[in-house]
């Protein structure tokens, strides 16, 4: 907002900008208001369990854990099998992993959070939309459906909006600010 410590912009485009605090702490409180979290137990939980379900699909993809590809066999699905481009099916890889942790710490969360809502909005749009809303229960789909991407997106979006919530390093590091 206008004269909360960033530029203020004059009435007249022509007139010099003033400026009341240097850029870098108008950078710097907006990167803390990103952390900024209430003490929500309902945030802990959310977050939490999007972690935990998200854990285990970064793992098969970067390290090959839980009967997963690892990540230069991961690369090579998605890119030659899926075709997406290598950039794409990297920060896939990253994003789930490293989003994962971060969300498990509470720290950063809403950007993980973000990031795997990317990667659940594309999962859906280039694989899963085609089979349709259900899981494949009982073997009798080509593949899955998008309801458990609907849950994470879901889940990912209730953490962009609420943040870290209790027991995070996101609220111990905007209780010191």
């Amino acid at each position: 907002m206008p004269g909360e410590g960033g530029l203020t912009a004059p009435l007249n485009p022509a007139a010099p900008r003033t400026a009341k605090a240097p850029l870098a702490t108008s950078t710097t409180s907006w990167l803390w208001q990103l952390g900024r979290t209430d003490p929500s137990y309902a945030a802990l939980v959310l977050r939490l369990t999007l972690a935990i379900v998200m854990f285990p699909h970064g793992a098969q993809k970067l390290l090959g854990w839980f009967g997963g590809l690892g990540f230069s066999g991961t690369m090579a699905a998605l890119t030659e099998t899926n075709g997406l481009p290598a950039v794409v099916a990297f920060l896939v890889i990253v994003i789930e992993f490293f989003g994962s942790i971060g969300l498990a710490l509470g720290f950063l969360s809403r950007i993980a959070a973000a990031g795997i809502a990317a990667v659940m909005i594309g999962a859906v749009l280039t694989t899963h939309v085609q089979v349709g809303f259900f899981m494949n229960w009982f073997g009798n789909q080509t593949g899955e459906g998008f309801e458990y991407h609907l849950l994470a997106l879901g889940i990912a979006l209730a953490v962009m909006i609420e943040g870290s919530g209790a027991i995070s390093l996101d609220r111990m590091l905007s209780d010191r600010r």
